[in-house]
């Protein structure tokens, strides 16, 4: 997935359901030097999601013990 995001932005956005999102990175995507930041923009996303869902997990661990 981080390949995705580093490649097609705006992909990566879709697959995690956030149309607008990618809509917006589309738009700055079009543009040669807005690939970079969009880029890094998708992998940050992701990264942040990724943690998310890791301390969700953590969260309903602790608190079923």
């Amino acid at each position: 997935m981080t390949l995705i995001a580093i490649f097609f932005p705006c992909i990566s956005f879709l697959l995690r359901g956030r149309i607008l999102t990618c809509i917006i990175c589309l738009i700055l995507q079009i543009t040669l030097i807005g690939w970079i930041p969009a880029a890094i923009w998708a992998v940050i996303s992701l990264q942040n999601s990724r943690a998310d869902k890791r301390n969700n997990k953590l969260i309903k661990t602790i608190r079923n013990k």
